[in-house]
């Protein structure tokens, strides 16, 4: 995703004479113009509008940074430095579309959703999802990757199935962002205990505490929705299955394609390569098992290497749909290539144009500071980390962010407490990394919902580990639950734990 490093090595602006009402004011107005614009356009509202309110977010952000003597050219170099660091992300939602291209024609994500369709008891289904997903993302340790590859397929199950895609969407974030915090080979499990001052397994075995616990909670929830949901097309599997098998050469072999691009992944290749191995090997795939299948989406009547080169580009590139004899289908096999993540791209760039002039005008600093002064308890300390780090998601529209800005704040805070350095690495993970996914304009909420096809709107109620997450962690700290403490520390006083 983004530049680890980059983001470690970005510096804080703090603006002495920015006072927090200030800070806060561009927030206020960024919130109170998109609910009305989502009130006016709905599910429609991230097609467009709401990036251009970003804008005029970032608008009246630049005012009140004129008005407090920050110049505009410091402004925009803030802007291009957050620009910058979603490079990354960019690259990987294009590759991502081609990749859904290219597995959709040669016949891999319908030979998962064939064979899911008979192993996957509705009952199940959405328990098995947060199973699937979790194994997949500790192993990958990317939810992002996650999401790209068994996601995609097992949206397309819960469609067949007709199982609400919002609370699939939900099953699924919540087993992939459980996989992404435990992984040692996740970039935002290694860059939480480096901003806190402690090391990766530390804190690892840290957040086994609360986040088992949070993921034992979610399970249940899911299996007891399982029980009580009706999936409206579980009666009709065999006629989705006959319908597959006609349109597709259902293969047990295309299964080799995603398993290589998992192993790539585990053995530490780079998401963006891991990606497009995927998507060359989907092609190659898609020659060797769908003739048919390449020569109508490129509109020939034999496979000729023109036909086969036109059918290939077309899937990565841009919207590509199979014709099958379900209705269901036909809006099940579609994708929209590359040019289907345009919307999502544009979103990130206008969320990193809100977020940079935030930045540079001292407001991130000035609001993480207030929360910090607001509590001076051990639990008040927790909760101020815990709301900096929700905050800095719908602020600065960035995990990482929200991770690196109260890392650098607090560290202090948790030391002056007699607080070891994991607990605020735990609280960050607990707080800043899984409660990005619930902000439609932050990248990962942006990221997963165009991947998944899903609304944040719709699977946000079912994100249920994401935002339980943060309530754990206020719980254990609220319950003075396995703190743990500075060995060479003074005593705290009693009276203010």
């Amino acid at each position: 995703m983004e530049d680890e490093n980059f983001i470690k090595d970005t510096e804080i602006v703090v603006n002495k004479e920015l006072n927090i009402w200030e800070a806060l004011f561009p927030v206020f107005a960024l919130i109170g113009m998109l609910a009305y614009n989502v009130f006016v356009y709905g599910d429609d509202a991230l097609s467009g509008s709401n990036q251009f309110i970003l804008l005029l977010g970032a608008a009246v952000a630049a005012i009140v940074g004129i008005f407090n003597k920050v110049s505009f050219d410091l402004m925009i170099e803030e802007v291009a430095l957050n620009v910058k660091s979603t490079t990354g992300a960019i690259l990987i939602l294009l590759m991502v579309g081609s990749l859904a291209g290219t597995w959709l024609i040669s016949g891999i994500i319908p030979t998962m959703i064939y064979y899911g369709l008979q192993i996957l008891n509705p009952t199940i289904f959405l328990a098995a999802t947060v199973v699937i997903c979790s194994v997949i993302s500790v192993a990958t340790g990317s939810s992002w990757t996650t999401s790209a590859t068994v996601g995609i397929a097992l949206i397309g199950i819960a469609d067949a199935l007709g199982i609400s895609l919002g609370m699939t969407a939900g099953a699924i974030l919540s087993g992939a962002y459980f996989g992404d915090k435990m992984s040692p080979l996740s970039d935002t499990t290694n860059l939480a205990p480096a901003m806190a001052g402690t090391d990766l397994f530390t804190h690892i075995r840290y957040m086994t505490l609360t986040t088992v616990p949070t993921i034992i909670v979610t399970l249940i929830v899911f299996i007891i929705l399982g029980f009580s949901i009706e999936p409206a097309g579980a009666t009709d599997t065999a006629s989705i299955l006959t319908s597959i098998d006609a349109a597709f050469n259902i293969n047990g072999w295309l299964f080799v394609v995603p398993a290589l691009v998992i192993i790539l992944i585990v053995k530490k290749t780079p998401p963006l390569i891991a990606l497009l191995c995927g998507t060359l090997l989907g092609a190659v795939a898609a020659l060797i098992f769908q003739p048919e299948v390449v020569m109508a989406v490129a509109g020939a009547k034999e496979l000729t290497f023109e036909a086969g080169y036109r059918g290939l580009m077309n899937a990565i590139t841009v919207e590509t749909a199979i014709e099958t004899e379900n209705t269901q289908l036909n809006d099940l096999f579609s994708s929209g290539g590359m040019s289907g993540m345009l919307g999502t791209i544009w979103l990130i760039i206008c969320a990193m144009v809100f977020g940079g002039i935030m930045d540079a005008i001292g407001a991130l600093a000035t609001i993480s500071k207030a929360l910090l002064n607001l509590f001076h308890t051990t639990f008040g300390l927790f909760a101020s980390t815990v709301v900096s780090c929700i905050t800095l998601n719908a602020t600065a529209s960035d995990q990482y962010l929200a991770i690196v800005v109260p890392g650098k704040m607090f560290a202090k805070a948790y030391k002056d407490k007699g607080l070891a350095p994991e607990n605020l690495s735990r609280s960050l993970e607990d707080s800043g990394t899984v409660t990005s996914v619930l902000v439609p304009w932050n990248t990962c909420g942006a990221y997963h919902s165009g991947v998944l096809g899903v609304p944040v709107a719709s699977y946000f109620v079912y994100a249920i580990f994401n935002y339980l997450s943060p309530f754990m962690t206020l719980l254990f700290a609220a319950l003075n639950i396995k703190i743990r403490r500075l060995v060479t520390a003074e005593p705290v006083p009693a009276e203010i734990q």
